[in-house]
């Protein structure tokens, strides 16, 4: 413990990179993650709050990748329930996903190729009434004088963010405070005050607008974020990546994309999109967290995402995952003003995320099998719960992929009862099509303007929620089923932001 609390601090101190499978990475990042958490599910150090997320950094011609992630988990008993899943599953036969024990940040990784897949611009998606595949499908790479800096909160003061700034007119956006760094040890006001402002980070709070589970027991969201990355190709060959485990077991996921990766991969985004996956927004630098930036930082962050994904693929999501979960009620009003519901991973009732703890094994801070025995605890906290769950992933390390194509979704798949896996929205029962904003039928959408409540789904900014909501998403009653009754003002929200159905 001595020694992992000296490296601890050690890496906290630099700013210099490190390679973890061919990516840099930067060193504080790492280390100001590798903390425990406490019985709430929320990451603490001896003070008990939230370490700085920072950005993953790369050095060179390389892109700054980032992770999103908490840090990890631990049930709110203290104690480990007993896995469903009895051992560790085998990899598939005629691949190279290596044994779970040789999965590190430090082996031998595959050389990232170009999209193996490409389309043509006019090609039909598989969305119904989406618009054909525009010309920059073809592109290898996209012209960065189009677009904001890489890694870096885009220019509040150019013409699109003024412009965009435009959608937050008629909207009741809370006079929230922004955080010094998404920390609770930075703001313990602020975290004392999290079931108010909706604090996500330091107290587990969701509001009924958040997407935090899957309706329905055994089923499982499943989602990867932090792409488009190489490890997510349609490859084609006998060593799978993400997109081939996909079709080989006829399942969908959700892509919670960043914009500046978009500028890199925007072919591999382009094959997630034709391939009938679910794209969502998850900023343009993954820099720092939302709770921390101006109302116009968040529009530029989210503007610029939901800008590039429409250039290449031709259609703007309507959902969108804040990096770290780090989320209160003013960043969920200015998402929902800008036509996007937040989506965020399960918390059991004990109050432990549903956080595989992946970006630990290629950050070098934990094992696969870490990873792996964190996931099996998941399975056993889902068989309990009356809903279904929504799990962190990530796609952009050849570690995260191989785990995950390896192990964790065949662990899923051959459990007993076996658990439902299916792409958020489609485990919401959302129409494919409502997924983006220019196929979604839904009449009200956006945000209706007219009303006098923030979007917190409650009416109030006290209204809060950690308890999935009675047994439902919270999001379903927001979303199109039902009507949410507004506390403390005399007004009847009609329904809310992007319900999903007409």
């Amino acid at each position: 413990m001595k020694s992992l609390a000296l490296f601890t601090t050690f890496c906290a101190m630099q700013l210099t990179t490190v390679l973890v499978n061919g990516e840099a990475i930067n060193r504080r990042h790492l280390g100001k993650r590798a903390v425990p958490l406490s019985a709430t599910g929320a990451a603490s150090t001896s003070s008990g709050s939230l370490p700085t997320p920072t950005a993953i950094v790369a050095t060179g011609s390389a892109a700054a990748l980032s992770s999103t992630g908490t840090p990890g988990t631990v049930a709110g008993t203290g104690t480990t329930p007993t896995p469903v899943v009895a051992g560790t599953p085998p990899a598939a036969t005629g691949t190279d996903i290596p044994a779970l024990t040789l999965i590190s940040s430090g082996m031998p990784t595959r050389t990232a190729r170009a999209a193996a897949t490409t389309y043509a611009p006019g090609a039909q998606p598989p969305i119904s009434g989406a618009p054909k595949l525009p010309t920059l499908v073809t592109a290898v790479s996209l012209p960065t004088a189009s677009y904001p800096a890489e890694n870096v909160v885009p220019d509040t003061n150019s013409p699109q963010v003024q412009q965009w700034m435009k959608e937050l007119d008629g909207f009741n956006i809370p006079d929230l405070k922004p955080t010094v760094d998404g920390s609770c040890a930075s703001d313990p006001q602020f975290a004392a005050d999290s079931a108010n402002r909706g604090w996500w980070t330091c107290g587990g709070v969701t509001r009924d607008t958040d997407i935090v589970a899957c309706p329905d027991k055994f089923t499982w969201g499943v989602s990867f974020d932090d792409g488009p990355s190489p490890y997510s190709d349609l490859s084609g060959t006998a060593a799978p990546y993400v997109l081939d485990f996909l079709q080989q077991k006829n399942l969908s996921a959700t892509f919670f994309v960043v914009g500046s990766r978009i500028l890199e991969r925007p072919q591999i985004l382009v094959q997630e999109y034709m391939a009938g996956h679910e794209i969502s927004v998850h900023t343009w630098s993954h820099s720092k967290p939302l709770t921390s930036l101006t109302n116009a930082e968040l529009v530029a962050e989210l503007g610029w995402t939901r800008q590039i994904i429409k250039d290449v693929i031709g259609v703007t999501p309507t959902t969108m995952r804040p990096p770290w979960g780090d989320i209160d009620d003013r960043v969920r009003a200015v998402s929902m003003a800008m036509g996007m519901i937040p989506v965020i991973w399960t918390r059991s009732p004990s109050g432990s995320t549903f956080d595989t703890n992946d970006w630990k094994v290629a950050g070098g801070q934990g094992t696969a099998a870490d990873s792996f025995n964190t996931f099996q605890t998941i399975l056993s906290q889902a068989s309990q719960m009356e809903t279904g769950f929504v799990v962190l992933e990530h796609d952009l390390f050849e570690v995260t992929v191989d785990i995950a194509i390896g192990y964790t979704l065949n662990a899923a798949l051959n459990n007993n009862p076996k658990f439902n896996l299916e792409a958020i929205g489609q485990c919401q029962k959302f129409p494919a099509a409502n997924m983006y904003l220019e196929t979604n039928t839904n009449k009200t959408f956006p945000f209706p303007k007219n009303n006098a409540t923030g979007a917190n789904g409650s009416g109030s900014a006290a209204g809060s929620n950690s308890g999935g909501n009675n047994g439902k998403s919270g999001a379903l009653r927001t979303l199109g089923l039902e009507q949410t009754k507004v506390v403390g003002v005399a007004v009847l929200v009609l329904t809310l932001a992007l319900s999903m159905f007409a």
